[in-house]
C-alpha cells in the first residue's frame, strides 16, 4: 500500500499542495485527474523523490519513506513514465532502455551488450514496437519515444507505477497495447497510478479515481459508481456543454489556402482542398494518416514533390516557415509544443513575440525593443486569458492549458490570416480543452481567420468544425460537410467519419 499522509508543497506565489491524503492499493489502476495546475504533476515528483513535500509524509507497507532523489525512488520499486519525452537523443534504444540497470559481465564491470540488448528487445516486445535496439533514439517518433520510455519502466520490475499522460502520442493500436500490459501488471499485483485528461481511457482502465483541485483532494470514487457528468463537475466545480459552438456561415468567406494534387513521397498523396476566411476546416485521422505530413508540406518544413498551392487566389512558393509567416501570413501551432512550440526556459515574453522580433527590431542597431515586446505580450495575455504571473514568468512553469495559448499567442502577434493547429488539447484538461475550443471558433467566426484544425479526438473535431477531411493511409478518402449544423447529431456525424476509416 501506497499512501500520502497530509502532503503539502507550496511555490513562491503558488500553493501547488494543501494537506493531500491518499491511498493507492496493490493490485489497481487508479486514476488521478484534474485541471492543468491542480496539483497532479508536484503529486508524483514527491511520489518519485523529484520534489520533497512542504509538510506531511509518503509511506509504503508502513514505511515512512525519505527519498533524496529519483534514484531512491527506484531503489524503492517505484518508476514513472512521464508525459515529457526523457530520452537521450544520440543513445540506441537499448542504452536508453537498460541505461540503470546495464548487465556486466560477472566482476569485471565490462558491459555485456549482448545481453543489454536482449533484455532490450524483450521490454521492446512486451510494448509492441518492432524495432531493432541498436536504432539511435533521435530517428524515432514522438510516439515511438514514448513506448521506449515504456518499455524502460517494465525493464525495471517496478511495483509501483506512475504514468502521467502516457497515451499523449500514441496510436489506437499502441493504446490498446498499453491498456493490455497495465490490466496484466494489475494483476500481478502492481500499484498503477495513471495520469490522464482522457475521460474515455480512464473509465475504460481504471478501477478508481482521485480528483484535485486547486492542490486539495476533492474525493476518491470507483469508476463503476460514478458518470462522465459527474466526475466533470468533480474537476471544475460546473459541467461542459459538449454542443457544437454555432454556424461559421464560412460559404461567404474569400478563398485563403487552395492545395491541389500536392504530393510528398511516402508522406502525402494526391492531396486537394481549400479554406475559406472564417472556416474551420478538421483534418481528422489516426497518428501517421497524413495529417500532420500535409501541414508540414504547406508550411514548407518538407519539400514538396509535386503539385501546387495557391493562396489568396495567388500561386505560392513555399521554401521555408519563414516563407509561410512573412510572404503569406500562416502560422503553425505545432502538436509537440514543448520540443517545436515553445522554449520553455525563456519568459512569456519571449515565446509570444518570437514571431514579430523582425518587425520590432531597431533599423540601424536590429535590437528587439523590449517595450514593444511587453505591450504585445500583456496585449495576448489579456486577450486570450493567459494565467499566468506575468509576461516574465518562465513559460515552463505554465500549465499546459496556458502553454497551449501562448504557442496560439505567438501566431496572433504575428497577424496571420491563416492558421493550422495541430492537436491543440493534448494533454489539457476539460475545463482548459473548453476554453480552447471557443478561442479557436471565435478566431473565426468574430475575426475572419481561416483554420485547419487537425486532430485525433473526434468529439473535438465535430465540436467546432465546419467541414471534416477525412485521412487514411496517407490520403484524403472522405470529407463531411455541415458539421456546424445544429440539425446534426454528433451520433450521425461520427458514424459518417466512421465509414472513411475503414
Amino acid at each position: 500500500m501506497l499512501e500520502l499522509k497530509g502532503v503539502s508543497k507550496r511555490f513562491p506565489g503558488v500553493q501547488a499542495l494543501d494537506g493531500v491524503s491518499l491511498m493507492f492499493a496493490p493490485g489497481e489502476i487508479h486514476a488521478l485527474v484534474g485541471e492543468n495546475g491542480a496539483g497532479k504533476s508536484t503529486l508524483i515528483k514527491i511520489i518519485t523523490g523529484l520534489l520533497q513535500p512542504d509538510r506531511g509524509e509518503v509511506h509504503r507497507d508502513g514505511r515512512r519513506l525519505r527519498f533524496r532523489s529519483y534514484r531512491d525512488s527506484l531503489a524503492e520499486g517505484i518508476d514513472i513514465v512521464s508525459q515529457e519525452i526523457e530520452v537521450i537523443p544520440e543513445s540506441t534504444i537499448a542504452e536508453n532502455i537498460m541505461l540503470d540497470k546495464l548487465i556486466t559481465r560477472g566482476k569485471t564491470g565490462i558491459i555485456d551488450w549482448p545481453a543489454v540488448h536482449r533484455a532490450a528487445r524483450a521490454c521492446l516486445e512486451r510494448v509492441g514496437l518492432p524495432l531493432p535496439t541498436g536504432t539511435v533514439i533521435k530517428r524515432l517518433s514522438a510516439a515511438h519515444k514514448q513506448l521506449v520510455q515504456v518499455a524502460k519502466a517494465l525493464a525495471a520490475d517496478a511495483r509501483v507505477l506512475l504514468l502521467d499522460e502516457p497515451t499523449s502520442s500514441l496510436t489506437e493500436h499502441e493504446v490498446a497495447t498499453l491498456f493490455g500490459i497495465l490490466r496484466d501488471l494489475r494483476d500481478k499485483g502492481v500499484t498503477i497510478i495513471f495520469v490522464s485528461h482522457k475521460f474515455e481511457e480512464v473509465f475504460a482502465l481504471c478501477d478508481k479515481v482521485s480528483v484535485l483541485r486547486d492542490g486539495r483532494l476533492v474525493g476518491t470514487k470507483s469508476l463503476q459508481d460514478l458518470t462522465r457528468k459527474e466526475l466533470v463537475r468533480m474537476m471544475i466545480g460546473r459541467d461542459i456543454d459538449r454542443a457544437h459552438l454555432g454556424r461559421l456561415d464560412a460559404e461567404r468567406g474569400r478563398e485563403m489556402l487552395r492545395a491541389e494534387r500536392l504530393v510528398r513521397k511516402g508522406k502525402v498523396e494526391n492531396a486537394s482542398f481549400a479554406v475559406r476566411a472564417g472556416e474551420i476546416l478538421g483534418f481528422y485521422g489516426l497518428v501517421g494518416a497524413g495529417r500532420t505530413e500535409l501541414a508540414r508540406v504547406l508550411i514548407g518544413e518538407d519539400r514538396l514533390d509535386a503539385g501546387t498551392i495557391y493562396v489568396r487566389g495567388e500561386k505560392a512558393r513555399i521554401r521555408s516557415v519563414a516563407d509561410s509567416l512573412e510572404r503569406y501570413g500562416i502560422g503553425y501551432v505545432s502538436e509537440n509544443r514543448k520540443e517545436e512550440g515553445l522554449l520553455l526556459q525563456s519568459p512569456v515574453r519571449t515565446n509570444i513575440t518570437i514571431a514579430v522580433w523582425p518587425r520590432i527590431a531597431g533599423r540601424i542597431v536590429r535590437a528587439v525593443s523590449r517595450t514593444k515586446e511587453t505591450a504585445i505580450a500583456y496585449r495576448m495575455i489579456d486577450g486570450l486569458d493567459i494565467r499566468t504571473r506575468g509576461p516574465e514568468q518562465k513559460t515552463e512553469d505554465l500549465s499546459g492549458g496556458n502553454q497551449q495559448k501562448v504557442c496560439l499567442s505567438k501566431w496572433l502577434a504575428a497577424d496571420c490570416d491563416i492558421l493550422i493547429i495541430d492537436e491543440p488539447t493534448v494533454g489539457v484538461d476539460v475545463g482548459a480543452k473548453d476554453q480552447i475550443h471557443r478561442l479557436i471558433w471565435d478566431l473565426a467566426k468574430t475575426r475572419g481567420k481561416a483554420i485547419i484544425l487537425i486532430s485525433s479526438d473526434m468529439p473535438e473535431i465535430v465540436r467546432i468544425a465546419n467541414r471534416i477531411l477525412v485521412f487514411r493511409d496517407r490520403r484524403i478518402v472522405g470529407e463531411i460537410q455541415g458539421v456546424d449544423d445544429p440539425a446534426k447529431s454528433y451520433a450521425e456525424l461520427s458514424a459518417a467519419i466512421g465509414m472513411h476509416l475503414h
